[in-house]
C-alpha cells in the first residue's frame, strides 16, 4: 500500500493508460479522482476501482478551459483536503502530413495535449504550493521529442511541447517541494496504438517488425513506470523524461 491515503488525480482516466494508472494507484491505497470530458467512461473507471475495494471519484471537465481545470483541483481539495499527486494523461491524437493538417485539427491537437497540461499544472501547482509538497507526472510520448514519424507532425509537436513545459516547470518548483517528471510511452495495448482500419492482430504484427523488443507494451508495465515516478522511490528524479518504448528510440 505504497500510496495509502495519498490524494491522486488522473486526467484522461476514462480509458487506456489513464484508467490503468488510476486502478494501479487505487490498488496501492490512494484516494483517486479521475477527470475528463465524458462522464460515462469516468464512471466506469470509478466502478472498477470500487468493485476492487478502492476509493474513487470522477469529475467531468474540459481541461482546455482554465475554469474547468481550476474547478477540478478545487473540488479535489475540498473533498480530500489537498492534492498529493497529479498524473496529467489526457490528450488527443491527430494523423496527417504537415501540408494536409486541417487547421482546426492543429488547434485541437495543441489545445488537447499542450494547453490542457499547462492549465492542469497551473492549478495543481497552486494547490501543491500551499501544501509545500506534491508530485506531477505528465504523459508525453516517444513521438516528437525522441522520434519523428511521418504523418504525426501535429501530435509530435504537441507532445514535444509537453516535455519542454514539464521540464521547465520541474526546475521552477522543485525548491518548493514539488517534483515534476515526464513519461514518454511508445506503443502500448490501447486503442490509440491502432492505425485506421487496424485490428489488434494487425497492430501486433506491425509492431513486431518495428520495435526492437518485438511487441507492444502492456498496461501493467506503463502503470508500474508511472507509479514509480510518482513514488518516494524516485525522489531524486527531477525534470526527467522516462522513455518506455521497447527500444524504438534507442
Amino acid at each position: 500500500m505504497k500510496f495509502a491515503g495519498k490524494v491522486v488525480l488522473v486526467t484522461g482516466g476514462g480509458s487506456g493508460i489513464g484508467r490503468a494508472v488510476a486502478l494501479g494507484f487505487a490498488r496501492e491505497g490512494a484516494l483517486v479522482t479521475v477527470a475528463g470530458r465524458r462522464a460515462e467512461p469516468l464512471d466506469d473507471t470509478v466502478k472498477l476501482i470500487e468493485a476492487a475495494g478502492g476509493d474513487a471519484g470522477a469529475i467531468t471537465a474540459d481541461l482546455t478551459r482554465s475554469g474547468d481545470a481550476a474547478r477540478m483541483v478545487d473540488e479535489i481539495v475540498r473533498r480530500h483536503g489537498g492534492l498529493d499527486i497529479a498524473i496529467n494523461n489526457a490528450g488527443v491524437f491527430t494523423a496527417a502530413k504537415v501540408a494536409d493538417i486541417d487547421e482546426d485539427d492543429w488547434t485541437r491537437t495543441l489545445d488537447g495535449n499542450v494547453t490542457g497540461v499547462f492549465l492542469s499544472m497551473k492549478h495543481e501547482i497552486a494547490a501543491m504550493r500551499r501544501a509545500g509538497t506534491g508530485v506531477i507526472v505528465n504523459v508525453a510520448s516517444q513521438i516528437g521529442t525522441h522520434r519523428r514519424v511521418p504523418g504525426l507532425g501535429a501530435y509530435g509537436a504537441a507532445k514535444a511541447a509537453v516535455t519542454a513545459l514539464s521540464r521547465t516547470a520541474a526546475l521552477e518548483y522543485i525548491r518548493e517541494g514539488i517534483r515534476i517528471n515526464v513519461v514518454s510511452p511508445g506503443p502500448h495495448d490501447t486503442p490509440m496504438s491502432l492505425r485506421p482500419g487496424e485490428n489488434t492482430a494487425d497492430r501486433d504484427a506491425r509492431v513486431k517488425e518495428q520495435l526492437p523488443i518485438g511487441r507492444v507494451g502492456t498496461l501493467d508495465e506503463i502503470t508500474a513506470t508511472v507509479l514509480w515516478l510518482a513514488s518516494d522511490d524516485a525522489g531524486f528524479a527531477v525534470g526527467h523524461d522516462l522513455v518506455v518504448d521497447g527500444g524504438s528510440a534507442a
